[in-house]
């Protein structure tokens, strides 16, 4: 990081609030010319300016499946703010939704007609092969009428849903299509914008055009020169493409090769051609054009020398066969004696294993062709790479120090940004940013250069961690190269910083020899400004960016160099504040940290991998969409009544006798029951303080069926009236909808009034996390609720928390009103919330004796808390309200230990008096003479002089617990309410200092660990 540090230089400066946002007020008013000369703004924002200009489309059919990988969200803003825009309409991916555009082309009103109706349709690869059957009923392409599909080549895969550029959706499409609509493929940012022009200058054909939006479309730093308006003067396929200046196929390597790789058009041939460059005797062939398939143009540019031709293929599985191996075998037939072409298939689960091992694409290929060499580095290549949180005030930080690389004089600088929603609660954003000499020609997608490969020995040169929660869960300073910078915002002193540093992460601080900063950004930039919006953040990613500088620049890095730079980038002022003010305090409050040799005690959880599964988009009002929940009108609602072709959901084939019914609880992972309440009984005398009562389900017609020991899981609903209270407070609409993607299916949305959405998913009543104050924080308004809300979610405010938690029992929805600035959208709420978890009660009938019904025994969860204000439990206070005949979601949930030879039992139960709650009594004394539990240790805390309870029971039995838990590994459960947790977790940490040396912390440490492992589990309410 110390050598060749080019210089970096502007003239002129950038908006901070959000540094890299293509969408701004002038954004849609420039010409094409000046945005494609903006390096700021990536070819994927073109694409979508360009297919949306009234122009060139008169209606703009935007595919769900599109959207949620960050495609078609700003062409919907345009078209609601700006003149110029073509019209949109929203559409959902089913079976056949392509007949929609086929009869709108195929039967066009009097004003299309009029006006002509040059259709774009934005959507997946796995949209596409839903609509390819439709669209061999399209009309002949004219003019004025003719269809434009733009696909961003990106798609989930596998069980954890990272975003692929695999085409293995399409194998089959591209043999349906019709020969009337061209498919073009582009890879590089030149070739996704000129692709884009050529598309709508194709007026004899409708058109396909699948880019690369994995990598380079997404990427910061391409400038382009646009294809004029005289160059591209229309025609068929084979003139536009020349006048373009490309070609249906393009050849790189040696002209006299010997081998050849044919492939589609995309990273991958973007990496192969990287390889044939360096390696004599081989050849790419990258196709651009895949239909019409153009069996002449491709062997033209093949040399007559090549004697074997390998071809690439994405297929869905290994049993079929790729689409462009059989064309190319069709262009060579008569040339089998002397042409040896062999299929290499690509499945999706491989093309993810080429993408995250470091040279993975390499090696694959080096096992097909052995004389391969390997590209050299450029002279000057540096990897950065930035991690943070989404909602965190810091995230323009990267894009501030990419817009200042930018500028460099001899450096190009690109920029990608990768979001991981699913491993991290409020997810992850990395942003890797790729340095190279101007002079060095470097085509190769940023995934290939930096990959996320947990097993090699890092690549980043320079690491910053942005949000130091990222390092308790992550692995991410695997991705450092030994001797690598680390540069972490934090407010902890070094010292909380090592302790609260998982063990893995503090041996590879040691063993690559890193060197970590610390910066306190957020506090640096309190000492200028009161505002916790903007300006805070602006002054705080200023901080980064000087941090940054100054240890990028290395042994140049005097404090008057650091500052001429950051002036030349930023100006002279920020929000008011002079620069160099805060330069001084960067300056001194940059802090190396001493690495300290990790302690003896290794055990700790395996840290997790960054995956790449959402792309975000930032909205012209400053929003930020991932993947998630929007708002919208009744016409969503509609639109699945009126078009149900559409929008229905296809219910898979089932040979049951009663099918799983798709539109009950989508959300829910678990095979859910619609039963039906038959009775609701109280057991308890009225006049006792406790509820008790027994419930009977009807389950005829359901298929539900259960064993003796199984739990019923219980989809509860929050009060109603509760909700009706905090909607009025909050402001929000009942009747407004809001769309939420199913978890893991792929294209599947449902559609709730926010109060369907409030009392039948969300969680509002339920217990916050800490996590969830930090997440709130980022959008408090005053500075008073935003540090409040950091504070608590700090390790400072464990305490804090442990009192809101444990004895305020406070919910979310007592959190907000704790906070009132802090109001996200009530669509952000909900993916802040999370939904609401089914309860388990064990089931307290037997199927072979009761038939089609189900019995349970519930108690009814009530609690004062310190304030006076009453509590219920959610689950139970809704069970206690059922009226007989009222329908009930349920799931079953199999039994811990049913049937299982296991050690032995201490079973500990607890309530107030043994003549009114010990009701399965006799069950429990049988057991024990059985030997089935091997203790049990019964606390009824009214009935003698002193109160009992089960922790008292516990630390009879102190020693024998701990040596099953320390000594044979044995497993603790806890289920009931939360305010024995503290004391039954003391009695536990005692035994363990008394019987085994341990002292009180380390005591409570390996509890905590055990509760990592899943044997110290607690299901409390």
């Amino acid at each position: 990081m110390t050598r060749e540090i080019p210089a970096i230089s502007t003239a002129s400066s950038v908006t901070l609030a959000s540094p890299i946002s293509p969408v701004t007020a002038s954004f849609i008013e420039a010409t094409l010319e000046k945005l494609l000369h903006d390096p700021k703004i990536p070819a994927s924002t073109i694409v979508e300016f360009l297919a949306s200009r009234s122009k060139n489309s008169s209606a703009v059919y935007v595919y769900d499946l599109a959207e949620q990988v960050g495609f078609g969200t700003l062409t919907r803003e345009w078209a609601k703010t700006q003149k110029g825009t073509a019209h949109t309409v929203d559409l959902q991916t089913r079976a056949g939704a392509g007949l929609s555009l086929v009869g709108r082309l195929s039967e066009g009103t009097s004003s299309d007609t009029a006006t002509g109706a040059v259709l774009t349709a934005y959507t997946s690869p796995h949209g596409l092969a839903k609509m390819a059957p439709a669209l061999s009923h399209l009309p002949t392409a004219t003019a004025s009428s003719r269809l434009v599909v733009q696909v961003p080549t990106v798609t989930p895969v596998g069980e954890a849903f990272a975003l692929s550029p695999s085409l293995a959706s399409l194998t089959s499409t591209m043999s349906i299509l019709p020969n009337n609509i061209v498919v073009l493929l582009s890879s590089t940012a030149r070739e996704i914008i000129h692709f884009t022009q050529i598309a709508y200058k194709l007026t004899r054909s409708h058109v396909i055009h699948l880019f690369d939006h994995f990598s380079t479309g997404r990427e910061i730093g391409h400038a382009v020169l646009p294809l004029s308006e005289q160059q591209l003067q229309g025609g068929s396929i084979e003139e536009v493409v020349k006048q373009a200046g490309y070609s249906f196929f393009d050849y790189t390597g040696d002209l006299n090769a010997h081998t050849a790789i044919i492939l589609l058009n995309g990273p991958f041939a973007l990496a192969a051609r990287a390889i044939a460059r360096h390696t004599p005797g081989l050849g790419v062939v990258s196709v651009n054009v895949l239909r019409p398939w153009n069996e002449d143009a491709l062997r033209c540019v093949i040399p007559s020398t090549v004697k074997t031709i390998h071809v690439l293929d994405d297929v869905p599985n290994a049993a079929t066969q790729g689409p462009v191996y059989m064309d190319v075998i069709a262009a060579f037939l008569v040339s089998m004696n002397t042409l040896s072409i062999h299929s290499h298939r690509i499945i999706p689960a491989r093309t993810q294993e080429l993408l995250l091992r470091e040279d993975g694409f390499f090696y694959y290929l080096s096992k097909i062709i052995s004389f391969l060499s390997k590209p050299p580095p450029p002279k000057y290549l540096r990897k950065l790479l930035f991690f943070n949180t989404p909602e965190s005030t810091l995230l323009p930080a990267s894009g501030l120090v990419e817009n200042a690389l930018l500028t460099s004089q001899g450096v190009s600088a690109h920029l990608l940004t990768d979001h991981d929603v699913f491993s991290k609660r409020g997810g992850i954003t990395a942003s890797r940013i790729l340095l190279h000499s101007k002079k060095d020609q470097h085509e190769l997608p940023i995934p290939f250069v930096i990959p996320f490969d947990l097993g090699s020995s890092g690549d980043a040169d320079f690491l910053a961690v942005l949000d130091p929660s990222i390092m308790k869960t992550h692995a991410v300073l695997n991705y450092a190269r030994p001797g690598a910078l680390i540069l972490i915002a934090t407010s902890w002193t070094p010292e909380e910083f090592f302790a609260s540093l998982p063990a893995p992460a503090a041996s590879l601080l040691s063993e690559r020899d890193l060197r970590s900063f610390v910066i306190d950004a957020e506090s640096i930039a309190s000492n200028f400004t009161e505002d916790v919006g903007f300006s805070r953040g602006d002054i705080a990613s200023v901080v980064v960016y000087l941090a940054f500088l100054r240890l990028y620049l290395g042994a140049a890095a005097t404090s008057d160099a650091v500052l001429a730079v950051a002036r030349d980038t930023v100006g002279d002022a920020i929000e008011g504040v002079d620069l160099g003010k805060i330069h001084t305090r960067v300056w001194e409050a940059l802090e190396e940290l001493d690495v300290l040799p990790p302690s003896g005690d290794q055990s700790s959880s395996p840290l997790k991998r960054f995956e790449f599964n959402a792309i975000a988009v930032e909205t012209y009002d400053g929003e930020t969409v991932v993947n998630g929940a929007v708002l919208g009108s009744w016409h969503d609602a509609a639109k699945h009544i009126i078009f149900p072709s559409a929008f229905t959901p296809p219910v898979p084939e089932s040979n049951e006798e009663f099918p799983q019914n798709p539109a009950l609880r989508p959300e829910v992972p678990d095979r859910t029951y619609l039963v039906t309440c038959t009775v609701n009984r109280r057991l308890t005398p009225k006049e006792y303080d406790r509820n008790v009562f027994h419930l009977e389900f009807d389950t005829s017609g359901t298929g539900l069926k259960y064993a003796i020991g199984e739990a019923l899981g219980i989809h509860g609903w929050n009060d109603g009236q509760e909700v009706l209270d905090f909607c009025e407070w909050y402001g929000a609409d009942l009747n407004q909808l809001i769309t939420i993607p199913v978890p893991n299916s792929e294209g599947r949305m449902h559609t709730r009034t926010v109060m369907q959405a409030l009392q039948q998913q969300i969680d509002l009543f339920g217990h916050p996390p800490k996590a969830f104050y930090t997440d709130l924080a980022a959008h408090a308004t005053t500075s008073v609720d935003k540090h409040a809300l950091l504070f608590i979610g700090s390790a400072e405010g464990s305490s804090t928390y442990k009192k809101l938690s444990e004895k305020d029992t406070v919910t979310f929805a007592d959190v907000l009103r704790m906070y009132p600035s802090a109001k996200p959208g009530i669509e952000t709420l909900c993916e802040l919330v999370g939904d609401i978890k089914p309860r388990h009660y064990s089931i307290a009938s037997a199927q072979s004796v009761v038939g089609n019904r189900v019995d349970l025994l519930v108690v009814t969860v009530e609690w004062i808390t310190p304030s006076g204000s009453p509590r219920y439990g959610q689950c139970t206070k809704y069970l206690a309200g059922l009226k007989i005949g009222q329908k009930v979601t349920v799931s079953i949930k199999p039994s811990v230990m049913k049937g299982k030879e296991i050690g032995p039992v201490y079973y500990y139960f607890g309530s107030r008096h043994q003549s009114q709650e010990y009701l399965y009594g006799e069950e429990i004394e049988a057991f024990i003479l059985d030997g089935v539990i091997t203790r049990a240790g019964l606390a009824f805390s009214r009935d003698g002089p002193k109160k009992v309870y089960i922790q008292h029971r516990m630390l009879e039995d102190s020693k024998a617990l701990i040596d099953m838990l320390h000594e044979q590994n044995g497993v603790f459960y806890l289920c009931g309410p939360t305010w024995p947790v503290p004391d039954v977790f003391e009695a536990l940490c005692n035994a363990m200092e008394t019987y085994k040396g341990i002292d009180a912390k380390a005591a409570g440490e390996y509890l905590e660990g055990l509760k990592e492992e899943e044997r110290y589990v607690l299901e409390v309410y």
